[in-house]
């Protein structure tokens, strides 16, 4: 007897309108400051943030197993059209000082933001999202050895700004250090 086989739904497979909606209302924290840390300001990151989720919802039809990265993309795109980082000339030393009464957590946030476009974007793309130098050029549209460069002047001077704030300078960055404790699984 022959038996045919079963086609899958592939209707199924994709990323709907109300998957989208709901990974950016239950990632809303962190995507939101991953487009603060990127754009290093509120009011663009929340214009960053509701492009992204546009973005993510009209784009190109994308697996449901993907969304949450394919989320994050969208937002990392966003944020590079509207910022456009650019390798900037070498700044002369900055003042790194401890602020008194801020917590660690937002101590290194300010030193995330107070980073120049490129070295910002790097930053959160290479270190704490983990794209390789490669897939950081090429969303950059800048050679590799500007991303590499980038990405050693970011972390050095995150690292002075860690020590000065006395933020456990010897351990690796992770998102988990930018997030809420509440919000950390």
């Amino acid at each position: 007897m022959f038996r045919r086989e079963r086609k899958p739904d592939h209707g199924n497979e994709y990323a709907t309108c109300n998957d989208f909606r709901q990974i950016f209302t239950e990632d809303m924290a962190g995507l939101h400051l991953l487009a603060f840390l990127l754009t290093g300001d509120q009011d663009k990151a929340e214009e960053c943030f509701v492009a992204g989720l546009e973005d993510s919802i009209n784009g190109n039809a994308v697996f449901r197993q993907w969304a949450r990265s394919w989320s994050k993309r969208a937002i990392i795109k966003r944020a590079i059209r509207m910022i456009a980082p650019m390798p900037a000339a070498p700044r002369l030393g900055t003042a790194i000082s401890a602020d008194a009464g801020v917590s660690e957590r937002d101590a290194l946030i300010s030193s995330v933001t107070a980073l120049a476009p490129l070295r910002r974007f790097v930053f959160v793309m290479a270190v704490l999202e983990g794209y390789s130098a490669t897939e950081c050029a090429l969303l950059l549209s800048c050679p590799v050895k500007e991303v590499v460069a980038a990405r050693a002047e970011a972390l050095h001077e995150v690292s002075l700004r860690r020590n000065a704030a006395f933020i456990a300078p010897n351990q690796p960055i992770t998102w988990k250090e930018f997030l809420p404790a509440a919000n950390v699984a």
